[in-house]
């Protein structure tokens, strides 16, 4: 067509013939994963194969997210495979199985379902059967770039060069820039509009993310309130039941009795112990309840764990978003050989506190399924369940995923966060902060913690957002009063007294013993898992694993009364204050006389030995096969602690109160306030675990509602990231990332590069695509593959011209592995025919959008030209620059990949994200 006649075309007759286009183009959606993975097999294939079960409906198919295995038995997340395609590439091409009919409506592109096959014998195809259902419609990730009816070239001159990409697979990292420039090319559209309409549209499309976080942060306080009243029923039917309803837990049965399991005081009648049930109330029998506490303990964490096991392997999640040759279910028997695989770590999506996959999903890297709605129910359901068992371990840091997975599922509403990976993320960090809001009842810690700890772009606006979304979540909760106090969280406390100078000292002593502690539990639980759990037959039998480790709990802990406390009742209960008027014994914590040693000794004597337990437990605890957090037994061991301290120093007082030490307190016997020790020791000794300093002071002013122990708190904390970073640089989750081999580019971090140069990391081996060479549909599906054999999985291919002077290699472009593969998929049918990557030139006054819809669409479309998948622009960088500045290319600019020129500019290599990390990991250990 006549570029006079292109421009004089209106975007609404290309819209229609988009609505009638009867072939995939760069605009086309994800096609079935298995059919392009077929398609790329069979190129120049002469072996015969029908049309695949999937295409039988391609109009309006919906993506299904499978739990079952395809029948090769191979699945995303657990390979990595190298393709053997050059065994059959002297076949021909004309039995491929036919393009399908990938009907482009405006707004929402797809294509055929991915097909899902199942074992009748298998648990896993049982539970798929039940739970797989129908997801909406997938688009094209760029759809937005042309799906509006306002264009402006100079918005098009970025789009035009930086190309068009296709979804991001699992286990591949985000182009940061190309995200940042289609939302701008997209709000700038936006605002070209006059109309009443389309300023109606730019004012919601300002308010979307407002509307966004404010029903993350609703919906997460009633998934928080749901499984905190799950969780305390859990936990008390170790015990017994309810009579006036089986479905209350202690609280709320005995409203008037404050501790029913571990004080004194009198049994509440409604309430009936399974010894007393067993021989109907005649007498009680301990050797009956500890088998019951044992048997549902360990029946509450085996159903979580087979849960976690059977729901949320990264096996078992299956999107057309895929790479068809990465993932999903692939061919091994094709061809005379087969096809040799790599296996990958499977992973369980549920597993685990799940803030270092947080963490590393928000620094650019991409996890289907983690954020999904499967993984939402099964971590809340199955956390329920595990804290509810009694195992030394925590829900705060799990509501952080919680959070996080309805962040992700709300925003994927809309299309400017449903195909925009990096603007998504902004919704993720505000959720974040909503997750410890609820977690702690602190708002304003949540958004501290989202910032320091978990988030990688955090721009103004999203700590405004954040800090809403947190406000509107602890508003929600503590409508819903979870525990019925009208608190946020059960140990939220308050002091009447102040601390003294003289007590910087014993701060500091548990700042130390924080910093200490945090090391050492980091280091012994890393080598727990990398050598025992990852070593032995634990590896192959996780749920044994989750069954002993409770057996060993319930039967150590179920003697000592602190020990055998909830993780939050055990911390509100050391953290709370003893007076000399005797009103509250705090389950034994306050003897009447602390000026006697045989009275407090006892009391001494259970919190050391619960202090060890739950230490010890929690090293082999974490990293179990069911959802667990840190957070509360970390603050317990570190409560422990400052209890006993607080303890000695009050013992001390009374004995000696005319003390030159003890002046300060000028005879008043409730000066030293022992759960003040309490507070500030589980402060220290969670900062030396998760080396989280500003966020956690400000949780634990929130937490006691004021701030006159803002400086014992800041002091313990520094003291013990002080400590614990000279001990083991590294904090909890930084060592479960290492652990995971998760490729998290920290930005905190800095590196000492010594000799070492761009040279050393360049990638001179890559095979790149030259524009003057005859690049067919065969050989360029034969580069893809070496590219993946190569295990350059999240990479692609230089573009280069030669220089027809020198006759160097200069750049031209760079291709994604992925787009090319969706570029080839859809031409497969011509194995011979040659491919274009020569750009055409770009003139002002052409409408750039309407050509390419014309390119893709109408009667001369070309499907041989790849150059609209180019990268016309790749960032660049030279051979001898600093290798501090590529780092920041990687840090602050968030480059998937970076080319490498010499002083003339011709090209030298290519780094990508994953080998830079690579190159940064060994740095960590040569220093």
């Amino acid at each position: 067509m006549p570029l006079r006649d292109r421009r004089s075309t209106s975007l609404q007759s290309l819209s229609d013939a988009v609505k009638e286009a009867s072939q995939g183009g760069p605009l086309s959606g994800p096609s079935s994963v298995d059919w392009r993975r077929q398609r790329l097999l069979r190129i120049g294939s002469a072996v015969a194969l029908g049309p695949p079960r999937h295409v039988r409906d391609t109009a309006g198919a919906e993506e299904r997210s499978s739990l079952g295995n395809s029948s090769d038995g191979t699945n995303y997340g657990s390979i990595r495979p190298p393709l053997g395609l050059r065994s059959f590439s002297t076949l021909g091409r004309r039995d491929l199985p036919p393009l399908p009919n990938l009907s482009m409506t405006r707004g929402a592109f797809s294509g055929p379902p991915t097909p899902t096959t199942h074992s009748p014998t298998s648990v896993r195809a049982t539970l798929t059967r039940r739970l797989s259902i129908p997801q909406r419609r997938i688009s094209a990730y760029d759809a937005p770039l042309v799906r509006s009816r306002f264009s402006n070239p100079d918005d098009d001159i970025n789009v035009r060069i930086n190309g068009f990409r296709v979804w991001y697979s699992s286990f591949s990292s985000i182009d940061w820039l190309h995200d940042t420039i289609k939302d701008s090319v997209r709000f700038s559209r936006l605002r070209h509009g006059k109309s009443v309409r389309s300023h109606l549209r730019l004012l919601f499309d300002k308010s979307l993310g407002w509307i966004i976080v404010t029903i993350v942060g609703f919906l997460t306080a009633v998934i928080a309130f749901l499984v905190l009243r799950l969780e305390q029923w859990f936990f008390d039917a170790k015990y017994g039941y309810c009579t006036t309803g089986w479905w209350k837990a202690i609280r709320f049965c005995c409203p008037d009795v404050r501790d029913l399991r571990s004080s004194s005081e009198a049994a509440c009648p409604d309430w009936v112990d399974w010894s007393s049930w067993v021989y109907h109330g005649v007498t009680e029998n301990d050797y009956v309840d500890y088998i019951s506490y044992t048997f549902i303990a360990v029946l509450w964490a085996t159903t979580s764990s087979l849960l976690t096991i059977y729901l949320t392997a990264s096996t078992s999640f299956t999107t057309r978003k895929d790479s068809g040759v990465l993932s999903p279910q692939f061919d091994k028997t094709v061809g005379k050989h087969p096809i040799p695989l790599t296996k990958r770590k499977t992973l369980y999506y549920a597993a685990g506190s799940g803030i270092p996959e947080i963490k590393t999903i928000l620094s650019g890297f991409v996890i289907h399924g983690y954020l999904g709605g499967r993984t939402l129910f099964t971590k809340s359901f199955g956390l329920a369940l595990s804290v509810g068992s009694g195992l030394s371990l925590g829900k705060e840091g799990p509501f952080v995923h919680i959070a996080s997975c309805v962040g992700n599922i709300v925003s994927r509403f809309h299309r400017k966060y449903e195909n925009n990976e990096a603007k998504r993320r902004e919704i993720l960090s505000a959720a974040c902060a909503a997750g410890v809001a609820v977690a702690f009842g602190a708002p304003i810690g949540g958004t501290l913690f989202s910032l320091e700890e978990v988030s990688y772009y955090f721009p103004p606006k999203v700590m405004w957002r954040s800090f809403f979304c947190a406000m509107i979540a602890a508003i929600t909760l503590r409508f819903l009063d979870p525990f019925g106090t009208g608190k946020l969280v059960l140990f939220q406390v308050t002091y009447d007294r102040d601390w003294h100078a003289y007590e910087l000292i014993f701060f500091v002593l548990l700042g130390a013993f924080g910093g200490i502690y945090g090391a050492y539990f980091s280091k012994l639980n890393y080598r727990w898992s990398r050598d025992v759990r990852s070593k032995t037959w634990l590896k192959t039998h996780p749920v044994l694993e989750v069954v002993l480790v409770t057996l060993v709990t319930a039967i150590f802990c179920f003697f000592n009364p602190y020990a055998r406390m909830g993780g939050t009742q055990l911390v509100y209960i050391l953290f709370s204050e003893c007076h000399t008027d005797g009103a509250e014994n705090h389950a034994g914590l306050c003897p009447s006389n602390p000026g006697d040693w045989w009275q407090v000794w006892p009391v001494a004597q259970a919190i050391l030995v619960a202090m060890l337990m739950k230490g010890a437990l929690t090293i082999i605890t974490f990293g179990i096969k069911l959802p667990a957090g840190i957070f509360i037994p970390t603050l317990g061991v570190g409560a422990c602690a400052g209890r006993l301290l607080g303890i000695t120093v009050r013992h001390l007082q009374w004995r000696y109160p005319n003390s030159v030490f003890f002046s300060f307190c000028s005879g008043d016997k409730d000066c030293v306030i022992s759960g003040l020790y309490a507070m500030v020791g589980a402060a220290a000794t969670l900062s030396g675990v998760t080396r989280t300093t500003v966020s956690l002071a400000v949780i634990m002013f929130e937490l006691t509602d004021t701030l006159t122990y803002a400086v014992p708190v800041m002091l313990a904390v520094l003291v013990a990231k002080t400590v614990a970073d000279a001990l083991e640089p590294k904090g909890i989750y930084d060592l479960v990332i290492e652990l995971s081999q998760l490729p998290y580019l920290d930005a905190k971090h800095e590196y000492l590069w010594a000799h070492f140069s761009i040279s050393d990391v360049t990638d001179r081996g890559v095979d790149v695509i030259q524009i003057d060479a005859h690049n067919t549909v065969e050989s360029l599906r034969d580069q893809l593959q070496a590219l993946l054999n190569a295990g350059h999985d999240d990479s692609g291919f230089p573009i280069l011209r030669s220089d027809k002077y020198s006759g160097k290699l200069r750049m031209a472009g760079y291709i994604g592995a992925s787009e090319l593969e969706h570029a080839l998929a859809i031409v497969a049918e011509d194995a011979d025919e040659g491919i274009n990557f020569q750009p055409n030139g770009f003139d002002g006054d052409r409408d750039l959008t309407t050509s390419w819809i014309e390119s893709s669409t109408v009667a001369n479309e070309d499907l041989f030209d790849f150059s609209v998948y180019m990268d016309e622009a790749p960032l660049t960088i030279q051979s001898h620059a600093p290798l501090e500045l590529l780092h920041q290319f990687f840090v602050k600019l968030g480059a998937r990949y970076v080319v490498v020129t010499d002083a003339d500019g011709n090209y030298e290599g290519v780094i990508d994200k994953k080998t830079w990390l690579a190159f940064l990991s060994g740095l960590e250990e040569k220093s």
